[in-house]
């Protein structure tokens, strides 16, 4: 009972983690590259889509990606999403690919890009504690109904700390990574 609960808790941070690595890849430092545009979704067809499942990016320059929609139909869709981002870019659409020019990182847009990354992390360590408050939760319910002992049950708390320790230096040193990243001019 108790290491299906821990098990199932660290497979849930673990999954946090990765989320607020991919949060972090998506945080522009210095060459723009295909994962800039991981969280950016177009209308295909009636539905949200990722747009990496709609074109191929290439970095023929630092500071410019192109991108290539698989289906022509699909670029207005593209190009208007991309400019709807968060990205900060006007793309230019020549009819056959969307040319993105990325402008250069001000200290300022640093500085923007260090509290998102910041935000990012704080909202990977609030799931990372919502999952182990939850699984916490469940060791009380069974120490209370006997299913488990009280020594089981503060035992399990204690390794579930560890668990939650670990997953949250996991994600502080990353931020720690991304800001240095950030910061380098």
């Amino acid at each position: 009972m108790t290491e299906e609960t821990l098990l199932e808790a660290e497979e849930k941070m673990e999954k946090a983690v990765v989320v607020a690595k991919e949060d972090f890849a998506a945080i522009r430092t210095g060459r723009p590259g295909p994962a800039t545009f991981n969280k950016i979704t177009a209308e295909y067809y009636g539905t949200q889509t990722p747009i990496n499942q709609l074109a191929s990016f290439a970095v023929p320059e630092p500071r410019m990606v192109v991108v290539s929609p698989f289906d022509k139909s699909s670029m207005q869709a593209v190009e208007k999403a991309i400019r709807n981002s968060d990205l900060g870019v006007n793309p230019a659409n020549d009819g056959n690919v969307i040319r993105v020019v990325f402008p250069e990182l001000s200290e300022e847009r640093r500085k923007e890009y260090v509290k998102l990354a910041r935000s990012k992390a704080e909202d990977a360590r609030v799931s990372i504690r919502n999952i182990r408050r939850h699984a916490k939760d469940s060791f009380d319910k069974s120490v209370k109904s006997g299913e488990i002992g009280e020594d089981e049950g503060h035992r399990a708390q204690e390794e579930l700390e560890e668990i939650t320790q670990k997953h949250v230096a996991e994600v502080d040193e990353m931020l720690k990574h991304k800001e240095s990243e950030l910061l380098e001019v």
